[in-house]
């Protein structure tokens, strides 16, 4: 009884030295990523982005749109794209087998006619079957092919593309008119950037007008607020810290640029997991690496995407099993990298934090409260330990999350209506206190289902983009 006593108080220490490293490296990032956003708040101007076009500098641009069942969205997602304020750009759909009226929305609202193309199968993909050009829009191209999944239908547009550069973005998804822009000038900054990612805000509670997203207000729904606040930790701490220390692993599969030359050096987009966007990401350090060759990987908090985030409890559970499932298949298909020296700081940081920090934290942070009880059962519960616990899994979720909002709210402004931030401020408080507890769970049941459920993604269920209830008020 004495041994097993010691165990469990050994078992205690370690999971609050867990979380006290894992609050360490969490405020890390904050500063890091308060540095960044700060900086780019003060440094980047309108001015800036029309001297760019003036000096006729610029690298155009290809723009992959991989669709399914995506009937209530794509024709103000491509209206959007045809929008941007780009010298020069191609738009790419690619209808991956929809079984829904995707393609014929696209055919009715772009006048698209068949054509024949010629081009070169430098990657693999499921049959074409036919391609389409528009009437209306010269730079748009619609590619109707059989089912292969969205890594599929990326390769498929890569094949297509015209231009060094090529942009992957959601079919569900918004671009800020001058995110392009934004993200291709680091290219032109500097000739060694493979790969740029920007910012992905929550689009439900806009006020969308014919593909362009005018005002942001706060969503109705308690669950789309949240995820407001998710996203703003994620990407003004997490993938701001990762991209100044370079060894950023992450670049949003709802918005991404790269050179297209590099991404096929690689063999583009592997099809065989869910974590698709990440795996290409971490393929490409790989490779760097291995070749010895000077590259850069960023993330540039200025371009904005704007996505339709889940609404319901069903679907946001599924997209985050789907998340967490891919995360464990990155690590699983590059474990060589993990603490290899070869690799630098991605092998001896990045991804052995993503790999005790990320993908096993859920399991550490479900266990401790599933134990707790048990521990108070058997007598064994130091009070001491219970309450550091409590602060630790909690106390530090509201706090990064008050720092990344108020970065949101403050720097960026993107919520000009001071009820709106207040209700962010709030929420944060709020977020800790069950919602973040949920979403632990379910990455803890992913954990146990990554080679059950291995590439599958389930079907995602969307409001729409210009209904009332997805833009949360009526037009005036």
């Amino acid at each position: 009884m004495r041994v097993l006593a010691w165990l469990l108080f050994a078992y205690q220490v370690s999971v609050l030295w867990y979380f006290a490293f894992l609050n360490f490296l969490y405020a890390l990032f904050a500063l890091f990523g308060l540095r960044m956003v700060a900086r780019y708040a003060r440094e980047l101007s309108e001015l800036a982005l029309k001297d760019l076009l003036e000096r006729e500098a610029y690298l155009p641009v290809s723009i992959l749109v991989p669709t399914y069942n995506e009937e209530k969205t794509i024709a103000a997602s491509v209206r959007s794209f045809l929008a941007l304020h780009y010298p020069e750009f191609e738009v790419i759909v690619v209808a991956d087998g929809p079984k829904d009226r995707t393609l014929e929305v696209l055919k009715e609202t772009f006048r698209l006619v068949e054509v024949d193309w010629v081009y070169r199968r430098v990657l693999p993909s499921k049959p074409v079957r036919a391609i389409y050009r528009s009437l209306s829009h010269p730079n748009l191209l619609v590619v109707d092919k059989e089912n292969g999944g969205k890594a599929d239908a990326l390769n498929a547009g890569l094949n297509l593309a015209r231009y060094p550069l090529f942009c992957a973005v959601d079919a569900d998804s918004l671009l800020d008119a001058q995110a392009l822009l934004r993200a291709s000038r680091l290219f032109l900054e500097d000739d060694r950037v493979l790969a740029v990612g920007g910012t992905i805000r929550p689009l439900n509670g806009a006020v969308v007008r014919e593909g362009v997203v005018e005002a942001l207000r706060l969503p109705r729904g308690f669950l789309e607020k949240m995820q407001v606040i998710e996203y703003a930790r994620a990407f003004f701490l997490g993938r701001a810290g990762w991209s100044a220390m370079g060894a950023l692993l992450i670049i949003s599969g709802a918005f991404g640029l790269f050179r297209r030359e590099a991404a096929l050096r690689v063999g583009g987009y592997r099809t065989d997991t869910v974590g698709e966007d990440m795996e290409l990401v971490v393929r490409l350090h790989r490779r760097a690496r291995e070749e010895g060759r000077d590259y850069r990987i960023l993330y540039t908090p200025d371009p904005i995407c704007y996505t339709e985030v889940p609404a319901d409890l069903a679907t946001l559970r599924k997209q985050r099993n789907r998340w967490h499932r891919g995360l464990w298949e990155v690590l699983w298909a590059h474990r060589a990298m993990l603490f290899n020296p070869r690799y630098g700081r991605l092998g001896l940081v990045a991804m052995p934090y993503f790999f005790v920090f990320e993908a096993l934290a859920p399991v550490v942070e479900v266990l401790g409260y599933l134990l707790l009880p048990v521990f108070w059962a058997l007598g064994l519960l130091h009070p001491e330990f219970a309450l550091l616990f409590l602060l630790l899994a909690l106390g530090y979720g509201v706090l990064l999350s008050q720092l990344a909002v108020g970065m949101e709210t403050l720097l960026l402004q993107r919520y000009p209506r001071l009820g709106d931030r207040l209700a962010l401020l709030g929420l944060a408080v709020l977020e800790a206190l069950g919602y973040r507890q949920l979403l632990a769970l379910e990455r803890f049941l992913a954990t146990f289902q990554v080679w059950r459920k291995r590439g599958e993604w389930g079907e995602m269920r969307r409001k729409g983009l210009e209904s009332p209830e997805a833009q949360g008020h009526e037009k005036p």
